[in-house]
Parts: structure tokens; sequence; C-alpha cells
């Protein structure tokens, strides 16, 4: 470990202590023969991730228990620290400063959360205070000062017959009832009230005298989870999520800090949820995005949940109606174990789904079936379903109008003249209105044909529906800019001169609005963007949503259309298909047994088949095995370096790597992908060096990239500069 910069060495305004275990535990009440506490500053610099000795006054004494809040002086400046322990004596022979002040008395710091925060450090090759960043909310005092409400615990039922639709499900319930630690990969199965699946988990745990932690990608999933861990076990869940105000998240923490919260229900941060006597750890769809942290040292909520759980030998349980290559991996390595319905259930509870088209009886009955955006079939579907006075829903990857547009002459990308951003149509204002059927203007369309379809839906992919043949004058509305928002009233193709634009994506605002006139009378309910629904009452009806924002309807859909298939499964990404699948499954998951699921996508592909036979560990076993004959994660540890070409330079050349490293690149940042750069400088300048190794020597290359971002930083160096272990985007 390198030294400390000089001036701060120098000012001998603090000490560094040796090496020791943190956090260890202690006693309440004052500790009077240790005058010495052991204090991890709060400190940006890399080579600054170090512990401190400091005097402890008299008068501190009581307070200045290890886990505390307090404020010290370092090189000059006033620090928040944890106190970490208290010592009899230093090895330090200089003078040792004096804690300033001690912030509070609450001990918010556990032993187990110094633990955690140690390993994941280490793990993604950053430092402790970054991490603690993440773990502790900041305090709120007025909120400290409350007395904490004491909770009684409900009656918790001993049996949840739900699960024995599952093979071994019983006897997984069973190990958590007797206090041992099973880690499983849960599928849930079409239709799967999976809040209440979850909350029976958590209440188990809750019976045998432990704690659980339940993460989910979101608002809506973590409100539907606490309603139903409320029906079990009362007062005693939470929900934590960084919606919540200052307050109530302190409150709500310091409700599972102090015991009286024994269930957690959160997003990525509830990971680090100090939960008392942890039991249990449940990550419920892994492959969202949201769980990547975007902050340093950027780690994964799934695999800090599983350091956790190997830390404290709680229970883990990573469960969702598709499975991730990460999740098939720790299967395959023994660490966890599948928790699956037979096939014969499986079948009883999966609605029929098929992708127009798919075989040769269907394409004689409807040519056209492949090629369409929305087929006869899918039509007829619908139309038994409303009616029956069912339910319909329509998943849309894209949400608003037509986002994006293109020269109908040569099909170049319609761009700004301004600023050359991407030209779309903007919104038509008719967006979750019961009826988006629009006013009675042809621009821009053609009247519905007698199969009851618009053109637009007889889209062939990947070409677009043509919106004006004079020119952007004869649309609706007037293309305009998605970067600067100016409205460009006389578009001309600067490849050929035409003016006239077709639509090369079609969003859920202009899915609805065609919809409207297939289907007269039916109203037509939207939910994406920010007017995503809850929930929705059953009756005739089209939900039209965007990926992630399907409602909820009582009973079920009846039929689910999932629309442009080829825009998921055509992404240039790695988890394009596993991501693609996943979403699938979750709309396929609202339709109720006995309905129907039809995909609009190629029906030989790997990934709609996996749909269509309802076999998302077949898929996943097919990525994994993919990924690991090109070493992609998570058969390999990957490390991504993004920066200059001089800084990158001079991080790998303080780095000692590690045998066996492969250094890929320098490759452009992935598309969205931010930046490490501040002020003026040029975002085009950013390159990523992508360091590769065996899974085995991962544990090396991150302590390897940790030291050498500690010497770059005795340095001062201060060039933009990124390390990520794992990301999600690799480009």
């Amino acid at each position: 470990m390198s030294e400390p910069h000089s001036d701060a060495a120098d000012g001998a305004d603090a000490v560094a202590g040796q090496d020791a275990v943190a956090g260890g535990e202690s006693a309440p009440g004052p500790r009077l023969g240790k005058p010495i506490a052991r204090v991890l500053p709060l400190l940006e610099p890399a080579h600054l991730d170090r512990d401190f000795d400091y005097s402890v006054p008299p008068e501190m004494d009581e307070l200045a228990q290890p886990g505390v809040r307090v404020r010290v002086r370092f090189s000059g400046r006033l620090v928040d620290g944890y106190i970490l322990e208290r010592l009899s004596r230093t090895d330090h022979s200089g003078k040792i400063q004096p804690l300033q002040r001690v912030v509070s008395g609450e001990r918010v710091l556990t032993p187990e959360t110094v633990r955690l925060v140690s390993a994941v450090a280490t793990r993604y090759a950053g430092t402790r205070a970054d991490v603690l960043r993440l773990a502790i909310p900041p305090r709120h005092a007025r909120t400290e000062a409350a007395e904490p409400k004491s909770v009684e615990l409900p009656e918790i039922p001993e049996d949840f017959p739900a699960w024995s639709q599952y093979v071994h499900g019983d006897s997984f319930l069973s190990a958590l009832r007797r206090g041992n630690g099973p880690r499983a990969a849960w599928q849930a199965m079409p239709g799967e009230q999976w809040p209440r699946r979850l909350a029976e988990l958590a209440a188990t745990t809750v019976a045998s005298g432990r704690s659980a932690i339940v993460m989910v990608p979101d608002q809506r999933d973590l409100d539907r989870v606490v309603a139903e861990c409320a029906a079990l076990v009362g007062d005693a869940v939470v929900g934590l999520s960084a919606g919540l105000g200052p307050a109530a998240r302190y409150r709500r923490w310091l409700a599972v800090l102090r015991g009286s919260a024994r269930v957690v229900v959160g997003t990525r941060s509830a990971v680090f949820a100090p939960a008392r006597e942890l039991g249990l750890i449940v990550v419920w769809d892994d492959g969202d995005d949201t769980y990547a942290e975007p902050r340093a040292p950027y780690p994964h909520a799934r695999e800090v949940a599983m350091l956790r759980a190997h830390e404290t030998g709680a229970a883990f349980v990573v469960a969702g109606f598709a499975r991730t290559a990460e999740a098939q991996a720790i299967v395959e390595s023994g660490w966890a174990h599948d928790l699956l319905a037979d096939r014969k259930t499986l079948r009883a509870n999966t609605p029929r789904i098929h992708a127009p088209g798919d075989s040769d009886i269907a394409l004689e009955r409807d040519p056209m079936a492949r090629a369409i955006r929305i087929p006869g079939t899918a039509f007829a579907a619908a139309r038994r379903a409303l009616a029956a006075g069912d339910p319909v829903l329509v998943q849309v990857p894209r949400r608003g109008y037509v986002p994006a547009l293109a020269c109908a002459k040569c099909r170049t990308p319609a761009r700004c003249r301004h600023c050359n951003g991407p030209l779309s149509l903007p919104e038509s204002g008719t967006w979750g209105r019961r009826d988006a059927r629009p006013a009675d203007d042809s621009r821009g369309t053609i009247s519905r044909d007698g199969a009851g379809r618009s053109p637009a839906t007889d889209e062939r992919r990947p070409s677009a529906v043509p919106l004006g043949s004079k020119g952007s004058g004869d649309l609706a509305q007037s293309p305009s800019c998605r970067w600067c928002g100016k409205v460009e009233p006389a578009f001309r193709c600067g490849a050929c001169g035409s003016r006239a634009l077709r639509a090369v994506v079609i969003g859920a605002q202009r899915t609805a609005e065609e919809l409207g006139r297939a289907f007269p009378g039916v109203p037509i309910r939207g939910s994406g963007g920010a007017a995503v629904l809850d929930s929705v009452p059953d009756g005739p009806q089209v939900v039209v949503a965007t990926i992630g924002a399907e409602p909820v309807v009582p009973g079920g859909y009846a039929v689910a259309l999932l629309l442009d298939g080829w825009a998921l499964l055509g992404r240039a990404d790695l988890r394009a298909a596993e991501d693609a699948l996943r979403r699938w499954m979750s709309a396929a998951a609202l339709v109720r047994p006995a309905g129907e699921v039809l995909v609009m996508a190629e029906p030989s592909l790997p990934t709609v088949q996996a749909l269509v036979r309802w076999d998302p560990v077949g898929h996943a076993r097919h990525e994994l095995a993919a990924r690991t004959e090109v070493r992609f994660p998570p058969a390999v540890r990957l490390a991504a370096v993004d920066g200059t070409t001089a800084t990158i330079g001079e991080l790998l050349g303080e780095t000692a790597l590690p045998e066996g490293v492969e250094v890929l690149g320098p490759v452009p940042l992935p598309p969205g992908a931010r930046t490490p750069f501040s002020g003026d400088a040029a975002p085009a300048a950013v390159e990523r060096m992508i360091l590769r190794v065996d899974r085995r020597a991962g544990s090396a290359l991150s302590r390897a990239l940790a030291a050498a971002l500690a010497v770059r930083s005795s340095h001062r160096s201060d060039g933009p500069l990124r390390v990520q272990i794992d990301p999600v985007d690799i480009g």
C-alpha cells in the first residue's frame, strides 16, 4: 500500500494504523483504557484508502464507539469518517491528532457492513469510501433522534402450498425454516403471483428468527412486493428506494438497523441494508440494467448479494421468469441449484405462444405473416378476445410517435440541418386517452383497408412506412430534431434530394393510433414514459405498453401481441438475445393460461423458440456456452478502462498485470455510455481498453488495478480515467 501524499504525512494530522480486522464486535458503553480510535476517513484519493489512528478525548470516550460517524482533521481540513475499532495503543511514535467531533452516537457501520464493504471494494477495484457512500444514507438528525417504534410480528403460516408446484420447493422452504442457507435459481411460471411467492420466502425466514432482503428493479415492483409482505409480517417490512426523501429513507434504514424492520424490500442499494441476523437475500429479475450501479466503483447488486450471502451464510435466491447467463453460471458451478416446475405443471400454466408464419399451414393462410408488422392472425386473435370481453396487451419496443425517420427514396436516415441530430415525428397528444383514434385527418397516413389494417401496420421488416409522397409538408405534423428540438418544415434529403419521408420505427403512440382505427369503439390505453399504469380493470380494451411498463390486469390478458421483435434482437449488444427473451417472458407471463401470445419475430431464431417452448434455462445454457466459447462474461473476468490514450497508457504502465491477461483495444465507448470526462474535454477523445482474464485470476486483476490507481492518485494525476469490472455494456 502506498504512503499518503506529502502534505498529509508532513502535517501529522493523522497516523496510518497497521492492517487490522476492522469493525470487530464490541460491547456498548464506555471503552475506558482504550484511548485510540482507528478511523476510516471518507477521502477521494485511492492511495488514502487506509485506516488512521486518532486519540479519543475523555469527553468523547463514551460516544466514540466502533461504527459511529466522526469528524477528523486530515491534511489541514475536516473530513467525515467512521470509527472502525478502539485500541489500547498505537504503533506510531509521533504526535496523534484527536477526534474533532462525534457526529452521532448511532452505530451505523456494523461489523458485517465493514466486511461487505471491504469485499466489494476488492472485487471492483474501488475504495471503501466509495462503497460506504452507496451503503449508508446521509444522516438526518431529527429522524435519528426519534424514538424507535416497537413492532410485533403477526402469526405467520407454517405452510405455503403454492411452492409445492416447484420441484424441491417444499424442501427449500423447510431449509429456510431450519435456519439453513440454501441457494437457488428460481424460474417462476407464467401467471405466477411472484410478489406473493417472494413474500412467502421472506415470511418463512422471519418466522425462523432472521431477517430478509428482497431486491426488485423499480418502484412498481417494490410497491407490489411490500403490499404482499405486509399481509404476512405486518409492520415489520419497509421499502427502500432512491425515490424516498432523505428523512423517510433514513427513518426506514434506521428501522432496519435497530431491528424493528425484519423484511427489507428495495432497489439495488438495499443490498447493503444493515439487516440483523440476515437469513435470506432475493434478487428478482437480475437481468434488469437498473441493478448496475452508475457510481464508482460500479458494483452490480446481484454480485454484491452473492458476496454477502457467502460472507454471512444467508440463503440466496436469484429469480425471474427468464434467466441470465450469470445465473446459469452459478448453477453450473454448483454454488446454487435449480428451483423449477416440472414440464407437465409448466404446460398447464403456460399460454399458447407462437410466431405468425411458424408453419407451412400458417404461411398458406397468410403468406405475408412473416413480413408485415401485425399479420392477420394477430388481428384475428385480438378481435376474438375483444368480442369475448377480454383485454389485449400490445408490447411495443419504442415509445413516442415515430421516433426514427429516413428518406423514402434512398433510405438515408433523416438528420437535422442545424445539429445533424435524428428527426422524428412529435407526439400527437392522444397518448393515454381511452380512445386513441385521431381526428379525421388522412395526411401522412392511408385509410384502413378491407382487412381492417392500416398500411403502417402492414409494414415489412425492416423497411418502413411512407409518410408523405411530396415531402414533409404532407405529414400531419412537421418532424422535429430529437437533439435540439428544432422543427424541420421543409425536409430535403442530403444524399438524393428527395423530400419524402418514411418511418423507420413505429412508436407506441403511433401504434395506439393505428389500433384505434382498426378497432373502432374499443378503449385504447397507453402505458409508457411518464404515464405508466400499474394496473387496469378487466374488460374489452387494448393496452399498448412500452417494454417494462405493462400493467397488470385481474385474471390476466387473453391475448398479447409482442411487436417489432427485430428491434430487440437486432441490437448490437452482447445481451440482446437474453434481454429480448426476458422482456418477452415478462409480458407473456401476464397472459392467462388459456390465452395466446404472438411474437412478431423470425420463428426459426433460437430466442423465439425458447419463448415458444418457455425454456429460459435452455436459452441461458446456450448463451453461457456461446460466451464461454468466445471468452465473454460471465465465463471470464473483464476490466474496462475508459479514458484518453495518455491516461489509459499511464494506468497500464503502473499496473503489474497478472499472468494470462489479454489486452484488447482501444475501442470506442459503447453507445449511450457516460464518459469519464468533466469540464471542456472532448467526448470524442474517449477510448476503452479491455483487460480480459480467466475467472480464477479475476481477484488478482482487481488488486493489480486498485494498486495502480493508488499509485496514480499519489502522483496526483487528474486526467479522466474510469475502471469498471465486468461492466454491463462492453461495446
